[in-house]
């Protein structure tokens, strides 16, 4: 119809044209827009051109609620889980409603996801201290359904259950914490083969045995304290790259490997204390060039202190106390330039010399319930008799890794030292990450 009104219109316009001679139209209609320009009138008319009849413009494109795809693609998961959560007292969930996970939600960030996408994404959860808690509340079906996360932490919460068999696959997936929640079951054997660079698992109620592949994943942090693992403690513990490892608070048993000596260039803390170790201590162990804190308290050790240790010039911290080491202090330890506690109390210790006293009397070097005659708090004369009435068997050692030409070659943190040797720090062990580890929440 409105083609056809077009057309009559304009015969109708060709008609007056060709009746009106252009002599008779004065300058005003010459000017009129339409009579002016025949050619240009007929393509208005008829929908060809000029700047009538344009079409008009394009409807603005439809709402998309999300961010990117990347955070469409999580929204549901996040959804489904929530319905697993019976029991959250800080009402966290309350605030997982909408499409705006990036902002609004409590316990996720987003990032932008450089490579295959280059979008916004779900990067990291963070669910520390949230308490949630749910009789199907376990990782399945929702970390391994988070596929752009780098970080998962869920300190003190009430996780339980199995492990997502391809919680590996998460191709950027570096922090794991499941500290203090409700693991009962063997150690998760599907997070071998993984990326991770941190792996904490503290204070559950994991059991059996550790893999030795554990110590060969590439991670800077390891705690597995305060759970019930118990096995002979792994030979292949020096193949770890940690920078910081917590095994205390379990039940491993046996010697400390020799293999430890291994870690010598990277490993920096470990804790190994409260454990049933036993054996003598691996002259080996001399050679953690890097260690400022180790902590093997609270076990069966025994045997000499190894003139090797001579060699943790980076040592801060050194706890052998509670064990069944007995011999003389050697002095040279006492010489160690970082030292801030040489903890010995609880042993068999029969003498010391003038440096270590000097660190008793600074209150760096702590020998009680020893059986050092002239110092106080020792154990009586019967228990140092019968600990001594049994045989011994560490062979006393007097290699130092570290001596060259009768030269002692230790490294320092002579900055961290006043003149009188004693740290300037306010608390070493405050600052200790692996100590730290000891604590419930972080």
């Amino acid at each position: 119809m409105l083609i056809h009104t077009n057309v009559c219109l304009a015969l109708l316009l060709l008609l007056a044209i060709f009746l009106f001679p252009a002599t008779c139209l004065n300058t005003n209609q010459l000017a009129h827009p339409i009579i002016a320009n025949g050619r240009e009138a007929l393509e208005i008319i008829i929908g060809g051109g000029g700047s009538y009849g344009s079409p008009p413009p394009a409807p603005p494109p439809s709402y998309y609620p999300f961010e990117s795809k990347r955070i469409e693609i999580v929204y549901p998961v996040i959804q489904k889980f929530k319905q697993k959560i019976t029991s959250d007292p800080y009402n966290i969930t309350n605030t997982w409603v909408g499409p705006d996970i990036c902002n609004n939600y409590k316990g996720f960030f987003c990032d932008t996801l450089l490579g295959d996408y280059n979008s916004v994404a779900l990067a990291g959860v963070t669910f520390n201290g949230f308490n949630f808690d749910g009789p199907e509340l376990s990782l399945t079906g929702f970390i391994d359904e988070l596929p752009d996360i780098i970080v998962f932490h869920a300190n003190s919460n009430n996780f339980k259950g199995s492990f997502p068999s391809n919680i590996s696959k998460i191709k950027y997936l570096y922090e794991l914490d499941l500290s203090n929640n409700k693991y009962t079951c063997e150690f998760p054997h599907e997070i071998l083969g993984s990326q991770l660079t941190f792996l904490d698992l503290r204070y559950n109620a994991f059991s059996g045995a550790v893999p030795p592949q554990v110590f060969t994943l590439d991670v800077d942090v390891l705690f597995i304290n305060n759970n019930n693992f118990m096995q002979k403690l792994p030979d292949n513990l020096g193949s770890t790259p940690a920078l910081y490892v917590t095994l205390a608070n379990n039940r491993f048993t046996g010697p400390i490997p020799t293999s430890i000596g291994r870690a010598g260039k990277t490993l920096i803390e470990i804790i190994l204390l409260n454990n049933g170790l036993s054996g003598c201590l691996p002259c080996e162990i001399g050679l953690l060039e890097k260690a400022t804190v180790f902590d093997a308290s609270r076990n069966y050790l025994t045997g000499r202190i190894p003139l090797s240790f001579t060699c943790l010039g980076m040592i801060e911290i050194l706890d052998l106390a509670d064990n069944q080491l007995y011999g003389y202090v050697p002095e040279l330890v006492c010489e160690l330039p970082n030292l801030v506690t040489l903890s010995l109390s609880y042993n068999y210790f029969t003498g010391i010399g003038p440096k270590c006293l000097e660190l008793v009397e600074k209150n760096v070097l702590h020998l009680r319930m020893n059986c050092i005659p002239g110092l106080p708090d020792q154990r009586t004369r019967a228990q140092c008799h019968a600990f001594f009435s049994t045989a011994k068997g560490c062979p006393r050692s007097n290699w130092i890794p570290c001596s060259s030409g009768g030269v002692i070659r230790r490294n320092s943190l002579e900055s961290s030292l006043d003149t009188n040797g004693i740290s300037t720090a306010v608390s070493v062990k405050s600052k200790s990450r692996a100590y730290a580890a000891l604590n419930r929440r972080l």
